[in-house]
């Protein structure tokens, strides 16, 4: 099990990557689950109505790949962190003997700034270690944090409105579980397609082969 809040579905898919490549194991199984619910303050409006609890899970399956980057798997993982900005978006405590826990706290403005930066230079390298380009990209499922930084994110790749898969709307920050919530909501709406369909997000490029 790894905790890695936000990002940490893409770790548990980089981890699955570096296990299944090798050919030690021919199946994995990454989960992303979360429960903000124990730790909001529900007297902070700008935390509480924006996080939700939530949990998802992708099966990736070892096969032989093509020559051709049609039909691949994980393309390419890139993972970064700076604890420089930990005091942006944190928690103010830890479970104790008295079975409380700390509560989320936030600065908004810093966060959104920081993030945006992020993403965008993060999925540049991953565009550059595999040269694909913003164009490429059918869908893009990024982690769903806010609207304003998935947008803002968005509009400073290049990466059109329309491909971008957003469900926060509905399910809000779920953190960990955030990105395949969006997955499994937008194969349920036949947005992607399994044959031949690339999609990305923060952190990752991936193409999806057709299913067993």
């Amino acid at each position: 099990m790894l905790r890695a809040s936000q990002p940490g579905f893409v770790y548990a898919l980089a981890t699955a990557d570096a296990l299944l490549k090798p050919g030690a194991f021919s199946r994995a199984l990454a989960v992303g689950a979360e429960t903000f619910s124990r730790i909001l303050d529900w007297t902070d409006r700008s935390t509480s109505v924006l996080f939700g609890d939530g949990s998802g899970a992708l099966v990736l399956d070892a096969q032989k790949q093509p020559e051709a980057r049609e039909g691949r798997g994980i393309l390419s993982v890139h993972l970064r962190s700076d604890r420089r900005y930990k005091s942006k978006l944190y928690v103010d405590g830890r479970p104790s003997s008295a079975g409380t826990v700390g509560r989320l706290r936030k600065e908004g403005r810093e966060v959104f700034h920081h993030a945006v930066a992020m993403i965008t230079d993060v999925v540049e390298d991953t565009f550059m270690a595999t040269v694909y380009t913003a164009a490429d990209v059918d869908r893009s499922i990024p982690h769903q944090v806010n609207k304003r930084i998935i947008d803002g994110s968005a509009d400073k790749l290049g990466v059109a409105p329309a491909k971008i898969i957003s469900t926060v709307d509905r399910h809000g920050n779920t953190s960990a579980a955030s990105i395949p919530l969006a997955l499994a909501d937008a194969l349920a709406a036949q947005r992607i397609k399994w044959a031949n369909s690339c999609f990305s997000w923060p952190w990752a490029v991936a193409s999806l082969g057709e299913p067993p």
